[in-house]
């Protein structure tokens, strides 16, 4: 039985190191293969916005779940449940303890495999394992790149979709969402009817910000959630509020109308992992609240005047928004509270 270790940081999984270790099973005829996600590296450290060890041992079952070809690959948790720092020899011995009289075959990319003789205990390494070498042709990305492109709403071709998501549910990497992906996952979310009104205000925001000098790509976030949760019943807005722990005034509580933007303003936040700034846009959307920011004030003047509204009274109501915005939200509040 040939059992192939494939140790890395995966800090994060990508869809490269995924079709590396397929073909490395399928040239070499791997029965098993064993992906390690490291624990202490006693060379050198993780960089400061990593993740901690759980979370990169679920973003590399989840990538590595949802390739097909997987069934002959097992993940395994026996460094990053190490208290001490992990040399290869030691997580060989292991493997070798657990799989006796197993031909053990090590993955290693290139300029690893050109220290090989430099590593600890070396020569019993070299002894019990047969290098397999990953050149650069097949891990084409690396998970360094994909880093840098997170912040940048870039790099989301290179991940599962589950661990995208998981990403940016947990603000990993310092990551913001691509805005085609976040966009679907919303429309998603909606009634279809209400597609035209959200996309409309996701424009009607970002230019409203852009003439009013406020953050664009904030107003365009909280525009494309802002109604996320609107098609959810009575029931199910409770359910979500209960799930937050979050107390209700009587006015939230008995305006089932209202709910939707409380709702949407938490799920945004633990779904999405949106700021707290674009949360507050969204929570007030509706009904708008004393000593709102400017952000807020966009939201929720894009919400009224955006093209697919059609009311008595809004041809005007968008002239004034970009002449004055405070005196559009005194317009469009009296009109809300007349509702």
């Amino acid at each position: 039985m040939k059992v192939g270790i494939f140790g890395g940081a995966f800090n994060p999984p990508h869809i490269g190191h995924v079709q590396a270790a397929l073909t490395a099973v399928e040239k070499s005829n791997i029965d098993l293969l064993i992906v390690i996600p490291t624990g202490i590296s006693p060379h050198k450290g993780l960089p400061d916005d990593s993740p901690d060890t759980e979370a990169r041992f679920i973003m590399t079952q989840n990538a590595f779940s949802s390739s097909k070809g997987s069934d002959g690959i097992k993940i395994s948790d026996i460094e990053i449940n190490s208290s001490e720092s992990n040399y290869t020899i030691d997580t060989v011995r292991a493997v070798i303890q657990d799989y006796p009289n197993c031909e053990i075959l090590l993955l290693v990319g290139t300029d690893m495999y050109n220290t090989l003789d430099s590593w600890k205990d070396s020569d019993e390494l070299l002894d019990a394992v047969t290098p397999i070498l990953l050149s650069r042709d097949v891990i084409k990305i690396s998970s360094s790149e994909i880093r840098k492109m997170l912040p940048f709403r870039e790099g989301r071709e290179h991940l599962a979709e589950s661990n995208y998501a998981y990403i940016i549910k947990n603000r990993l990497y310092n990551a913001k969402p691509d805005w085609t992906w976040l966009r679907n996952k919303a429309f998603s979310m909606l009634n279809p009817l209400r597609i035209p009104h959200v996309y409309a205000c996701e424009v009607e925001a970002v230019r409203l910000a852009e003439c009013l000098d406020v953050n664009s790509v904030d107003a365009q976030d909280a525009a494309i959630l802002h109604d996320i949760t609107k098609k959810l019943d009575f029931s199910q807005n409770m359910c979500i509020i209960a799930e937050h722990d979050v107390t209700l005034n009587e006015l939230g509580s008995h305006g089932e109308k209202l709910l939707h933007s409380i709702t949407g303003a938490l799920l945004a936040q633990s779904e999405f992992g949106v700021s707290d700034a674009v949360a507050d846009a969204i929570r007030w959307h509706t009904t708008g609240r004393a000593n709102m920011s400017m952000l807020e004030k966009v939201i929720y003047t894009a919400d009224y005047i955006e093209s697919t509204r059609d009311f008595p009274g809004v041809d005007l109501l968008r002239e004034v928004a970009y002449e004055n915005i405070d005196d559009a939200m005194v317009i469009s509040l009296k009109m809300t509270i007349k509702d």
